[in-house]
């Protein structure tokens, strides 16, 4: 049977159905992006304007702070929008494309994450091999992989869904298009699509999240020899990441492991990973880390006397 497509807009239902609980929403969600650029901009900016871009884990940093700053500009603008609309469609090409730069900027966050734990595990394991295996061609390496796994991971969801029917209803119980919700509104058996999407996003994440779990308990089994002083230091910048990696990776696991279902609480739990995570990474690798701290403090009293050049 050929796929027919009758759909050209969707309508978001959105977050809430309550109106006064959209506008407070509205408000809330708004200081959060605000938080998320401001944020991130100060870390990007102090790693970029000081000798901390030099440092392989800085540089990595600066790169998942980038992916932060352009995925929830992805996301939230739009619902922040659809909060204060009357009525929250998005059309049918606008839609596909938020599902393909969604999952593309969301792929290349999370192996960016995969080369910072591969980064504090060379430094902990092997640091006398740490310049040698961590050089700037070995960094700019990872980060081409991640935009490349990163694009293949959302163009494979992207022409899954393409040739997927849409005949109607078009309301879409979230406040993204995401592969999930949109699989509920397909006028055909989704049984094998939803297994191939779990394996495509589901059981990918877990298997990373399981990688790096193991990447920390090996650097925490490494670190039993070394000094109180270099296991407080070490253990506070991998502490950081781990907080990060959990923030991003359980909300993501929870999504996209369960099949597509009305009972899931899919676009709560999201909330998490596309707007909490990345107000809250700012704070996390600035709060708990003494050199940034320094770094920020040197960039913007030289700032205050002449321009970053």
């Amino acid at each position: 049977m050929e796929n027919q497509n009758n759909v050209t807009e969707f309508v978001f239902m959105g977050l809430w159905g309550n109106k006064q609980m959209e506008l407070l929403f509205f408000f809330w969600f708004l200081l959060c992006y605000l938080a998320v650029l401001m944020g991130n901009f100060i870390i990007l900016f102090t790693i970029t304007c000081s000798h901390l871009i030099e440092q392989p884990m800085y540089y990595f940093l600066c790169h998942l702070s980038l992916m932060d700053l352009c995925y929830t500009s992805t996301v939230v603008p739009r619902l922040i929008r659809d909060l204060g609309a009357a009525r929250k469609n998005i059309s049918y090409n606008n839609c596909m494309t938020q599902l393909f730069a969604a999952h593309l900027l969301a792929g290349v966050e999370i192996f960016i994450l995969v080369a910072m734990a591969f980064d504090r595990y060379v430094a902990i394991v092997k640091p006398l091999h740490y310049t040698v295996l961590m050089n700037r061609q070995r960094c700019n390496m990872l980060i081409f992989t991640a935009w490349a796994v990163g694009f293949w991971h959302s163009i494979a969801l992207l022409l899954m869904v393409l040739n997927l029917p849409f005949c109607g209803p078009n309301q879409i119980d979230h406040y993204i298009c995401d592969v999930k919700p949109l699989l509920k509104l397909v006028c055909r058996d989704i049984r094998v699509v939803s297994i191939l999407v779990i394996a495509n996003s589901g059981m990918v994440v877990v298997v990373i999240f399981l990688v790096l779990v193991a990447s920390y308990i090996l650097i925490l089994y490494n670190l039993r020899t070394r000094s109180s002083a270099g296991r407080r230091k070490a253990l506070s910048t991998c502490s950081s990441h781990v907080m990060v990696v959990v923030l991003f990776f359980v909300p993501c696991i929870y999504t996209y492991v369960l099949p597509a279902g009305n009972e899931n609480k899919d676009k709560e739990i999201s909330v998490f990973y596309t707007v909490i995570a990345p107000m809250l990474n700012p704070l996390i690798y600035t709060l708990r880390n003494t050199e940034m701290k320094t770094a920020m403090q040197k960039v913007w009293s030289k700032m205050a006397h002449s321009e970053c050049k």
